[in-house]
């Protein structure tokens, strides 16, 4: 009996096509979405993976014109109103203010510095929102994929059960099928969970160190404008 049965499973195909196209419409849905929360995931991944490093790199040429001895104005001037990276923005923001404070006479606008800081931290703040943008949805996959995976599961055993019932046999071939189309919506929701959480904690840190880099910039900068300010009072 028990050869019978294992000769019987042996004539079903358990290959990922055959389980999902023999899957109910509901576990199938889950697949689906599973499927496509992973390929979102990595296609943020990638996409990350390519504006850090980019990011790095623009950082690095920066802060070399930066600290090259180039006038400030004159390195403004380069840039103008378009600027390209993350360092420039700051910069930009900080010596639009800084000239804007300066009345037609030459004296300073009383204030200059706290609008310089304010409006360098509000391109800080626009520079970590995109530097984090997507990074939710990682943490989102990683966080909820499982559990839609193990709804496909339960969703899947439900219908084998109800197989074996309506077929009153409980041998490997009648059992087989189901679980296994069951256990295909798991190992999806996984295969979608554990990527996302990796890169996640991965690319967050990437995001906190090049928002630092930024921060400690904007700080820098701020004193050489405060040290010019003292000097035109």
């Amino acid at each position: 009996m028990e050869t019978e049965a294992l000769a019987a499973a042996e004539q079903f195909d358990f290959s990922i096509m055959s389980l999902f196209a023999r899957a109910t419409i509901t576990v199938q849905l889950v697949m689906l979405v599973l499927l496509a929360s992973s390929f979102w995931s990595w296609s943020i991944i990638v996409q990350k993976f390519i504006n850090y490093r980019k990011s790095r790199r623009d950082n690095a040429a920066f802060e070399e014109s930066f600290w090259s001895g180039e006038p400030l104005d004159e390195l403004y001037e380069r840039i103008g109103d378009a600027p390209t990276s993350y360092p420039e923005r700051v910069f930009v923001a900080g010596m639009a203010e800084w000239r804007r404070s300066h009345r037609s006479d030459g004296g300073l606008i009383a204030g200059a510095q706290s609008r310089i800081d304010r409006a360098m931290n509000v391109s800080l703040g626009r520079v970590s929102d995109e530097l984090n943008k997507g990074l939710i949805v990682l943490a989102t996959t990683g966080a909820i994929a499982p559990f839609v995976g193990l709804f496909g599961t339960v969703w899947g055993i439900m219908n084998a059960f109800k197989e074996i019932a309506n077929q009153q046999s409980t041998n490997l071939a009648v059992v087989a099928p189901g679980i296994a189309e069951a256990l295909l919506a798991t190992a999806l929701g996984l295969l979608a969970a554990i990527p996302a959480v990796v890169f996640y904690n991965k690319l967050s840190g990437d995001a906190d160190r090049l928002t630092a880099e930024q921060e400690v910039f904007a700080d820098e900068f701020s004193m050489i404008l405060s040290r010019q300010l003292d000097r035109s009072e």
